[in-house]
C-alpha cells in the first residue's frame, strides 16, 4: 500500500527509480509518479494506473537529474488520477507520502489563509505547503521539525528541495521507511525488497525520526531535531529472484508452491532426529504465561482464529483473538502473565503495528509471526517466529496463510508439551502426521480440473455462503474472503450451526453454498446444517476428506474430497480448493488476479 523510492547519486536516477517502483507494485496501488531536480528546477511526471504508463511517458524517458523521488499511490484522499498522484510539488519542494494526515483539513484552512493554493484533493499536499511556509523563515532541519510536529496521523516521507540540490529528507511516523547505502549514492525506500536491488546495507528509521540523505553520507535526527547515531544492518546480499515462470499469475504459482512452503517451515522448526520442535531462545518461562492473545488483520486474523482452536485443544491457556484495528481502541486490561502474538505477512500492517506498540507501552510480552524478518513488527517484538515463505507477490495471500497457520500450529504443539498439557506420545504422533503434510497438500492440489468447471456458478450468483464448524470455521471465513477479494462478488463465511439464527433467510433457489465438512467431531452436525440449506434450494459444494464411509445425503450439487489426516491438519487441506475456487472465478471474469482493485499487499495505513 503506497511505496516510496528516493535516490541521491552522481548519475541520472530516473530509470533506476522507475525500476525500483516496479518492485513495489505488489503492495497495491492505483497511480505512480516521479520527481527529479535538474537545472535548478523540480521536474515532476505522474500518471494514473500502472508504473508501465509512467515508464512509457516520453517526459520520463528524457528526464534528467541525479537526485529524485518516486511513488506508487493507493488512494485515500481524492480519486486515483494523475492530479492526486504523488509527488506533490510547489515551486520549492516536492513530497512523496505514505500514510494519512488526520488533521489535513484544518491545516489546509490555515495555509489557504496564508495565501497557498492547492491543486489536488489529497492530504499530502498540506505537507508541501507547510514545509514551504516554514522555509520562508527557517533552515531545513527546523522547517522539517516544525512540519512534523504539526502533522497528526501516520507518514513516511521523501522530500526534495529546489534550492538544496544535494539532499533528500526522509521522515517516519507509523509507516515504515529505510535508508540504503551505496557507492557514491544513497537511497530512501519504504521497502527493503526494493532497496535490495541496489544495496544490502540498510538503516531503519524509528517513529519520530527523520534523516538528511546526501550522496556520500546520511545524518539522522530525533523528533526534536537533535542528531543521533543509527546502526547499519547488513541484509542477505543475494537478491531474491521471483518471477511467474510458466504460470499465468503469481497467485497461481504461489498456490502451487505451498507444499514447498510447508516443507521449508517444517524443516526450520522440526528436529526430525530428536522428534522435537525447536523454538530457540524463547524469552519467557512457560509458567509465566497463563493467557495468550492473537492479533491480526484480514487473512492474518483468520490465521489467529485457526490458532485459537489449536491452542484450546492442545493447551490449558486462556486464548483470545482480536482484530488489530479494534484492539488498539478498546480499553484493554493488560496482565503480566499474558503473551500477545502479532501475525502479519508483511510485518508492516499499520493497525497490527499500532497494537504491538500499545502492548509495548504497557510492558507486555510480545511475539511476532511474520514473513519479513526485517519488518517493523519483527524488529519491535521481543520474539520472532518467521514463516519462511519467501516473497509473496499476489495481493490475496495464499502460501503466507498456510505458512502462518503452520507456525501457529507448531507453536501450539510446543506450548502444549512445555506445559505438559499433552503427553509425549500424543506430541510424537501429531509431529509424525505433520511431517507428512506437504505430501498431503501436493495431492490435494490435483483437485484442479473439477474446481475450474464449477467456478463459473459462483460468478453468476448474486452471493454465496461458506459454512464450517470448529476447525473448519476460520477456513470458511478465509474462503469467502478470497472470493470477495478476487472475483468482486458477495460471499459470506459463517459458522454452520448459526445459519438458522438469521442467514438462512438469504438462501434461495440456486444459491451456491460451500459446506466444509471433514470427518471430525463436528461432521454429523455439519451434515445436518447442510441439509437445511439444501432443503431451501441451495446448490451445495461439499468439501470433505476421503473416507470409506458414504455421505448420508442426497441432492448435493458437487463434492470435492481432500486427503485424509488427523483433524488438526485438515484445515490446511480444506484451504486449497477454496483458494483455487477464488482464482478460477476471477480468471473467468478476466480480472487482474495479482492486483485486485482497491486492495494492497502491505496495508500501511489505518
Amino acid at each position: 500500500m503506497c511505496g516510496i523510492i528516493g535516490i541521491n547519486s552522481n548519475k541520472p536516477v530516473s530509470s533506476t527509480i522507475v525500476n525500483s517502483l516496479k518492485k513495489l507494485e505488489y503492495r497495491g496501488y492505483d497511480s505512480a509518479g516521479i520527481a527529479t531536480l535538474s537545472s535548478g528546477l523540480i521536474n515532476e511526471v505522474k500518471s494514473e494506473g500502472r508504473v508501465d504508463n509512467l515508464e512509457k511517458n516520453s517526459l520520463v524517458q528524457n528526464m534528467e537529474g541525479t537526485i529524485g523521488i518516486g511513488h506508487v499511490r493507493w488512494a485515500t484522499h481524492g480519486s486515483p488520477n494523475s492530479i492526486n498522484a504523488h509527488p506533490h510539488s510547489s515551486q520549492n519542494v516536492s513530497v512523496v507520502h505514505n500514510g494519512i494526515i488526520e488533521n489535513s483539513t484544518l491545516l489546509k484552512k490555515f495555509l489557504v489563509n496564508k495565501g497557498h493554493k492547492f491543486k489536488s484533493q489529497t492530504d499530502t499536499e498540506v505537507i508541501v505547503h507547510l514545509i514551504s511556509e516554514h522555509l520562508k523563515t527557517d533552515n531545513i532541519v527546523n522547517s522539517i521539525k516544525k512540519t512534523l510536529k504539526s502533522l497528526h496521523g501516520s507518514f513516511a516521507l521523501g522530500i526534495i528541495f529546489k534550492d538544496q540540490p544535494d539532499l533528500i529528507v526522509g521522515a517516519r511516523r507509523g509507516s515504515p521507511l529505510a535508508v540504503g547505502y551505496g557507492p557514491n549514492e544513497n537511497y530512501l525506500g519504504s521497502d527493503s525488497y526494493a532497496l535490495k536491488s541496489m544495496t544490502n546495507k540498510i538503516t531503519y528509521l524509528n517513529d519520530g525520526e527523520f534523516c538528511i540523505i546526501k550522496k556520500d553520507h546520511v545524518e539522522f535526527f530525533n523528533e526534536d531535531g537533535i542528531k543521533i547515531n543509527k546502526k547499519v544492518l547488513e541484509l542477505s546480499s543475494t537478491e531474491e529472484k521471483y518471477d511467474k515462470g510458466d504460470y499465468k499469475h503469481f497467485m497461481a504459482k504461489e498456490i502451487e508452491e505451498q507444499p514447498i512452503t510447508l516443507k521449508n517451515g517444517i524443516n526450520e522448526y522440526v528436529d526430525k532426529s530428536n522428534n522435537d520442535i525447536n523454538i530457540y531462545n524463547f524469552p519467557w518461562k512457560i509458567n509465566e504465561i497463563s493467557s495468550l492473545t492473537l492479533i491480526g488483520c484480514g487473512t492474518a486474523y483468520h490465521s489467529c482464529l485457526m490458532a485459537k482452536y489449536w491452542l484450546e485443544e492442545l493447551t490449558s491457556l486462556d486464548v483470545s483473538v482480536d482484530i488489530a484495528s479494534e484492539f488498539r481502541y478498546r480499553k484493554n486490561r493488560f496482565k503480566k502473565d499474558s503473551l500477545y502474538v502479532f501475525v502479519s505477512q508483511s510485518g508492516e500492517t499499520a493497525d497490527t503495528y499500532a497494537a504491538l506498540d500499545l502492548c509495548k507501552q504497557n510492558n507486555m510480552k510480545t511475539c511476532a509471526v511474520v514473513n519479513v524478518i526485517e519488518s517493523s513488527i519483527a524488529r519491535d517484538s521481543e520474539f520472532v517466529l518467521p514463516i519462511h515463505c519467501g516473497t509473496e507477490i499476489g495481493v490475496a495471500s495464499t502460501k503466507a496463510f498456510l505458512g502462518q497457520i503452520l507456525i501457529l500450529y507448531i507453536l501450539s504443539l510446543k506450548i502444549g508439551l512445555w506445559r505438559k498439557d499433552i503427553n509425549k506420545e500424543t506430541f510424537s504422533k501429531k509431529l509424525k502426521d505433520l511431517k507428512e503434510l506437504p505430501k498431503m497438500v501436493e495431492k490435494t492440489l490435483l483437485t484442479d480440473n473439477k474446481i475450474q468447471s464449477i467456478s463459473g456458478t459462483f460468478n453468476e450468483a448474486k452471493g454465496s455462503m461458506f459454512l464450517g464448524r470448529g476447525f473448519s470455521y476460520p477456513i470458511a471465513l478465509e474462503g469467502a474472503l478470497k472470493l470477495k477479494e478476487l472475483s468482486y462478488v458477495h460471499a459470506e463465511g459463517y459458522p454452520a450451526g448459526e445459519m438458522k439464527h438469521g442467514p438462512l433467510a438469504l438462501i434461495e433457489e440456486g444459491m451456491p453454498v460451500v459446506v466444509l465438512a471433514p470427518r471430525d467431531n463436528y461432521y454429523k452436525k455439519t451434515i445436518s446444517n447442510m441439509q437445511e440449506v439444501i432443503a431451501r434450494g441451495a446448490k451445495v459444494l461439499l468439501i470433505t476428506n476421503k473416507s470409506k464411509d458414504e455421505i448420508v445425503s442426497e441432492n448435493i450439487w458437487e463434492k470435492i474430497e481432500v486427503e485424509s489426516t488427523n483433524a488438526d491438519l485438515l484445515p490446511f487441506l480444506l484451504t486449497i480448493p477454496l483458494q483455487k475456487l477464488a482464482y478460477y472465478s476471477a480468471l473467468k471474469k478476466g480480472y487482474d488476479i495479482d492486483k485486485p482493485r482497491n486492495l494492497a499487499k502491505s496495508v500501511t495505513v489505518e
